[in-house]
């Protein structure tokens, strides 16, 4: 914990202090046997916090409202409003799916789970009248697509742990037909992160292929490389199709009885299968009307074609399921493998998930079958730990170790035809909905101001334009910090300060938490002409993952002089397709040695905040010193502020040394606002 150089604290206040770094027991929701407690009502890891392992094996999903998970509800109910419009034609542009299901998750609670807009809303392609329109409902099936990769990788990895395969083997020793037209060196591993080589889909298609099941497979062998054995990252089902065969091969079973046996029985996920049965079809989305292959208006059968040509049953698709079930497997994911005492990984298996084996390949960062840290989809929940998949029916499913949290959308908006606009939009909103519910506590508890990306909707806020293209962010501003001084300053020829008020050099400290886009851009700027020009305050330029912890961030100005006064200002730049919570300032403080000049702690403190946020009390420290929220430090003398003539100055005092430990933080109350409002 930081505690600022100005601020002192009674002894009544130090062993109330005390009382709060005293340690906290376990929650029995660990079962005792977790090393971090578990956030209980009301309070909620920050996103500042991250996690350390995995999630106590003894966590089991609940319901609870975003503020009873302590959680700032405004972000999550945003979201579930722009839902509906994205179920919407008439909307327009903002018109992404016909329906939708999304499930938020933080610390074991579900914050959210929301059905809007048509799970059949076509027949052909015409329109349905609204009476015989099948609602989507919080249960509803879907087709999973692509997310149906992971249920392959998962028994793969636990064909892995029972050591019937091998990541380094080559697949032609355990298919060696696999090795036609120079596949030989080709590994396990290369499928499961797709540096295999192999192009994106069997060419030609599988249906094409008139000598039936046998003949297919047959076809996914005698598929021809485009590129050496990792030389090079590319998405594709064959990678997929082809550990299938491999996973049949060592096991003499049919990998749709591996799932059933090895996931989806183990954690009673009742609603998930391939070829769901007619009993369900009531409550499955439909997806194509499909011309070419003519199997008409698609509803309780797969999407894909190859897949399809399989049978149903296949190793990049062919999964239906709802977002409870997916719950309980990024739940049990979240666990180290393991919910409500069944185990379906082991914990060094499921490190193989998260562990990035693309590096050589920036931007394309891969687990075995989980795709990590892709903020183009996951949003502010992106992070070198982020594990996710999408599918293209229109679902995603996004893990957050890091902050114990998944978000699951379901969609169908391949209803009734495939080319329709990028949902990504609604993916990123989702991840960022659920991040910027996440806390982020200053420091020393003091006031603290935040701002984040857009997601790239132009109607929705400041930073509209084309997807990509930077623009003007928010900016935070100070009042002038020496002008009054040195006003004061003239009127006094011998003052030993000199002209500009100023007694040395001027020192700048704030802390800031970063979780930002490799493209964004946040930085310290200041102006010395009333704010008409502004230029960079060197060594406070920042970009990127900053590992979701706060920085003290330091910086030095000339002393002067400063004749039109000296203003600061924070600014965020980003992108429509930035990911990453965004950014958060605390605990500003200039001073030129011996005195304080400003201090963002003062409740007046002069700060101007152009789309950023003000976070409200409560202040740790204030409450525990017995003062009111926002209490006045020693450097905010009474009658300071930009209301008076002159600015904050004040003798800094000596550094008060706080116990040793963090400090347990307050509840979060919520959130208000002081000023205006890569691929996919």
């Amino acid at each position: 914990m930081r505690v600022a150089a100005y601020v002192i604290l009674p002894v009544s206040a130090l062993v109330v202090l005390a009382g709060l770094l005293a340690p906290v027991p376990p929650s029995a929701a660990s079962g005792g046997r977790g090393t971090e407690p578990v956030a209980g009502p009301g309070a909620a890891r920050g996103f500042d916090q991250p996690a350390r392992g995995f999630a106590p094996a003894g966590t089991v999903l609940r319901r609870a409202t975003p503020a009873e998970a302590g959680l700032d509800p405004a972000p999550i109910d945003a979201f579930l409003r722009r839902l509906a419009g994205w179920t919407d034609p008439e909307h327009g542009v903002d018109y992404l799916f016909p329906g939708a299901t999304a499930l938020l998750a933080h610390d074991g609670a579900v914050v959210a789970r929301k059905a809007s807009g048509d799970a059949v809303r076509y027949t052909g392609q015409r329109e349905l009248p609204p009476a015989r329109r099948v609602p989507a409902r919080t249960d509803t099936i879907y087709d999973l697509a692509s997310l149906s990769k992971l249920f392959t990788t998962l028994v793969a990895v636990q064909q892995i742990e029972a050591g019937r395969l091998r990541l380094d083997v080559p697949v032609a020793r355990y298919l060696p037909g696999f090795a036609a037209h120079g596949k030989g060196g080709i590994t396990v591993k290369q499928l499961l992160v797709h540096t295999s080589g192999l192009p994106s889909d069997p060419r030609p298609p599988l249906w094409e292929n008139s000598g039936g099941q046998q003949a297919r497979r047959e076809a996914i062998l005698q598929a021809r490389p485009f590129a050496r054995p990792g030389a090079t990252y590319r998405y594709s089902d064959l990678n997929l199709l082809s550990m299938q065969l491999v996973l049949e091969q060592v096991t003499g079973q049919r990998l749709d009885r591996l799932v059933r046996e090895g996931i989806t029985e183990p954690l009673r996920m009742r609603d998930t299968a391939y070829n769901p049965p007619a009993a369900w079809r009531p409550r499955i989305a439909a997806t194509s009307y499909k011309v070419s292959p003519a199997r008409g208006m698609l509803r309780g059968a797969v999407h894909d074609d190859n897949a399809w040509a399989l049978g149903g049953v296949a190793g990049h698709a062919g999964v239906f399921s709802t977002v409870d079930d997916l719950a309980v497997l990024a739940q049990a994911l979240l666990n180290g493998g393991t919910y409500q005492g069944r185990r379906i990984l082991g914990r060094r298996a499921m490190a193989m998930l998260e562990r990035n084996y693309t590096s050589r390949f920036p931007g394309d960062d891969h687990g075995l079958g989980f795709e990590l840290d892709q903020a183009w989809y996951m949003g502010g929940l992106s992070s070198p730990r982020t594990l996710g998949h999408t599918g293209f029916t229109g679902t995603s499913l996004v893990i957050d170790p890091l902050s114990r949290s998944f978000a699951i959308l379901l969609t169908n908006r391949v209803h009734p035809i495939d080319e329709t606009t990028s949902i990504n939009p609604a993916r990123r909103a989702l991840g960022q909905a659920l991040a910027r519910s996440i806390p982020v506590r200053a420091p020393g508890g003091g006031r603290s101001w935040s701002d984040g990306p857009s997601d790239g909707r132009g109607s929705e806020g400041r930073r509209s334009g084309r997807d990509g293209e930077g623009q003007d962010g928010g900016t935070l501003t100070t009042g002038p910090i020496l002008a009054a001084r040195a006003r004061h300053a003239a009127r006094k020829p011998r003052d030993p300060a000199g002209p500009s008020g100023a007694r040395g050099p001027l020192r700048i400290s704030y802390d800031a938490f970063m979780d930002i886009d490799d493209l964004d851009r946040f930085v310290l700027e200041r102006s010395t002409d009333g704010g008409r020009n502004w230029r960079t305050v060197p060594g406070t330029e920042r970009s990127g993952y900053h590992g979701r912890t706060w920085q003290r961030v330091r910086a030095q100005l000339p002393a002067g002089p400063y004749p039109a006064g000296l203003r600061l200002r924070w600014r965020y730049t980003t992108t429509p397709l930035s990911g990453g919570r965004g950014v958060n300032v605390a605990g500003v403080l200039v001073t030129d040695g011996t005195r304080v000049l400003f201090n963002s702690d003062c409740p007046d403190a002069p700060l101007t905040a152009d789309s950023w946020q003000q976070l409200p009390p409560p202040w740790p420290l204030a409450h525990a010193a017995g003062l009111p929220p926002g209490g006045l430090p020693v450097s905010c003398p009474p009658g300071s502020g930009p209301h008076a003539a002159e600015p904050h100055m004040s003798t800094v005092p000596r550094p008060l040394r706080a116990p040793a430990g963090p400090m347990p933080a307050a509840p979060y109350r919520g959130s208000s606002t002081t000023g205006a409002g890569r691929r996919g």
